[in-house]
């Protein structure tokens, strides 16, 4: 079990203290060649029952803090879609779980910058917006975004109650990362915590993205996104901490 939000961390001081909510993941399998190119040095590919996997994710950070306490004017709340995929790497005894951001949008430009600044993530700043409907039964949650004057759009419908994921299952394989890493220059990583409690998760009923990502993510990602998920889920979300990162030598 990973530490609560908030407990201190192996590598160092609090960067950034929010609330992820209401996250819409779809994933999809790919070639492990597709990747590699993105891999941060001292890092492997991880998988799930073989499968190499990317999800598309989109939710809403909620009550923003830097630094634990610092609230930065109209940067509170505000959404979120990323690219990600799913790497380990060996400390010690611990094989520590993580993922890596292809590209990450948010309608923020200081988000954006100070992400660039501090992380080194490829982030940019587009118009954005969401919609969650819910009821006792059922569960609608979409995130738009405008990019090259287009509107994409990620959704995502449930049905029945949330539940933790299962030990060893998908959900858990996706949800339950602690561990961020991002290339830094050709042969440089950067290592980073975040921390949080494990999420409930709805099944989806149905899920879908629309639109051409090609200048984000490249064609050949693009392309993989254009075909049917081959899993998607609606996870609750909770406080989370993000932590300083550390240079891997």
């Amino acid at each position: 079990m990973p530490p609560a939000s908030g407990q201190p961390s192996p590598l160092g001081a609090t960067f950034l203290t929010a609330e992820w909510r209401d996250l819409v993941m779809l994933n999809y399998e790919v070639h492990p060649g597709l990747l590699h190119q993105h891999v941060p040095p001292g890092t492997t590919l991880d998988s799930f029952d073989g499968k190499t996997l990317v999800s598309l994710v989109g939710f809403r950070f909620c009550r923003t803090r830097l630094f634990g306490s610092f609230a930065v004017p109209f940067h509170l709340n505000f959404d979120e879609v990323n690219l990600r995929f799913y790497v380990r790497r060996k400390v010690g005894d611990e094989n520590r779980r993580g993922v890596v951001f292809i590209a990450e949008i948010v309608p923020r430009p200081a988000v954006a910058m100070l992400a660039r600044l501090l992380y080194g993530e490829n982030y940019v700043c587009l118009p954005m917006r969401h919609s969650v409907a819910a009821d006792s039964s059922a569960r609608t949650v979409q995130y738009s975004w405008k990019l090259q004057g287009q509107w994409c759009r990620l959704i995502a419908q449930t049905s029945g109650l949330a539940a933790l994921p299962k030990s060893g299952s998908l959900e858990q394989f996706i949800t339950e990362h602690y561990w961020g890493y991002s290339k830094q220059g050709a042969s440089g990583s950067l290592e980073y915590h975040v921390t949080h409690e494990p999420w409930r998760v709805w099944a989806s009923t149905t899920a879908a993205f629309e639109g051409d990502m090609a200048a984000l993510y490249g064609p050949e990602l693009a392309k993989v996104l254009q075909g049917t998920p081959d899993s998607a889920f609606i996870a609750d979300g909770s406080p989370v901490t993000v932590f300083k990162g550390a240079l891997l030598s």
